[in-house]
């Protein structure tokens, strides 16, 4: 019986899914590392922009029923929703699972269940219980040989699948995949879960979960891939991107997606070198995808390359650095990619860059004396060229007469298309 919960590490994910396992009754300590992230928290302020998380934040806090602290608790389970970055050869980088699993060692006990619910590689569940056993001899998994008849403690993966913006809605209404180490394992896991979550609980192994939130992921990225080439095809033969998928998305078995600048994100734009890093030789298809949508934002810059030869003095006004609508999330952000080297490129312009969901520039663009942050009329009034990248609220009914005579750059096909 699960009556207490440590959920580690209060990011996009870990703080947003320990507040809805809270206001579902569960007792849950937030564990993060930074102590001013967990002070800004136990205050009732939420780090992140996440529609209706603050409040639910407030209550629980008001409720008793969430804390969070920089100290690992002795716990019935523990929930490991930490980053799992790739390094330069796109192989993962599990250094915060196992800095989570030295953390979570000390305070095991028997009958605990650790989750890992981190993105990662398949076989990164048995290498963090791996991990967890090698600094508690004294305990066993279950479901591995224990002829000493250790303790046994039980560990699972179970990927999260939410959508950024929406993460409260569906952390209760999205199915969930839960693989246990062991049968036992699964069932505990699933318990946990079953306490918030209205989807479908499916249960497998720890493996084939693992492998399901890349293949998720993989899939979406080879079909952005292909929106993202074609729009590039169409560039080039003088044709609507947009009108042309329109078009074709009347065809009863064809449904394609809508090209951008790139992707980001830390799932789609990184997941897929998961699999690719597991079986290089065999990943082809998923490997090309990943590399037409990583050249993307070269090709968004290519353009504004030619706006600027013909106003080298141009004031350059870019709309967007989120990697996607209505968040503040900048991980592997193509927006915010194009958005630097627009400023080192154009050294000598003005760059006002526009976001809503941020207050001060992160340091990949405050670097540059060249680029600041600036309100949207300011943007509007102020530059030469207008280069549109994230498709947020407040974009969308911006077009009118004091962008009609500037040179606009529009990624996502948000305003009409200028010839």
């Amino acid at each position: 019986m699960i009556n207490s919960l440590a959920f580690v590490g209060l990011g996009y994910i870990g703080l947003p899914t320990a507040v809805v396992l809270a206001r579902s009754g569960v007792n849950v300590i937030g564990v993060d590392v930074s102590e001013e992230r967990v002070n800004q928290i136990n205050s009732g302020s939420s780090p992140i922009v996440e529609p209706g998380l603050e409040q639910a934040l407030r209550s629980t806090l008001e409720a008793g029923k969430f804390k969070a602290q920089t100290e690992m608790p002795e716990t019935d389970a523990y929930i490991v929703a930490v980053p799992t970055p790739f390094a330069d050869d796109y192989k993962v980088d599990t250094s915060y699972i196992f800095s989570a699993a030295d953390a979570i060692s000390p305070a095991l006990r028997e009958g605990a269940l650790v989750v890992l619910e981190s993105t990662s590689p398949p076989g990164t569940t048995r290498q963090m219980a791996d991990r967890i056993l090698q600094n508690r001899p004294d305990l066993a998994a279950d479901g591995d040989d224990n002829p000493e008849g250790k303790p046994v403690v039980y560990f699972a993966h179970c990927p999260e699948r939410i959508l950024p913006g929406k993460a409260l809605e569906e952390l209760r209404t999205n199915d969930r995949i839960i693989g246990g180490m062991s049968e036992r394992a699964t069932e505990l896991a699933t318990s946990v879960y079953r306490s918030f979550c209205e989807g479908e609980l499916l249960s497998t192994n720890d493996v084939t979960a693992e492998m399901a939130k890349l293949t998720e992921n993989s899939f979406r990225d080879v079909n952005i891939a292909f929106a993202n080439e074609l729009s590039i095809i169409a560039d080039r033969l003088g044709i609507d991107v947009w009108e042309l998928i329109e078009l074709a998305n009347h065809h009863p078995r064809v449904n394609i997606l809508q090209p951008g600048p790139g992707v980001g994100g830390h799932c789609i734009a990184v997941d897929p070198w998961f699999i690719v890093s597991s079986d290089p030789e065999n990943s082809r298809i998923i490997r090309m995808a990943r590399e037409v949508n990583d050249g993307k934002p070269e090709w968004v810059l290519s353009k504004v390359d030619d706006a600027v030869a013909g106003q080298p003095e141009a004031k350059i006004a870019v709309f967007g650095l989120a990697f996607k609508a209505n968040i503040d999330d900048l991980r592997e952000s193509p927006a915010l990619k194009i958005a630097g080297e627009i400023a080192q490129r154009f050294g000598k312009n003005r760059v006002l860059a526009v976001e809503p969901n941020i207050s001060e520039l992160p340091p990949t663009l405050s670097k540059y004396d060249n680029v600041e942050l600036a309100e949207t009329s300011t943007a509007i009034k102020e530059s030469d060229i207008v280069v549109l990248l994230v498709d947020h609220d407040e974009f969308v009914n911006l077009w009118g007469p004091d962008l009609e005579d500037k040179t606009v750059i529009d990624t996502k096909g948000l305003w009409p298309r200028q010839p």
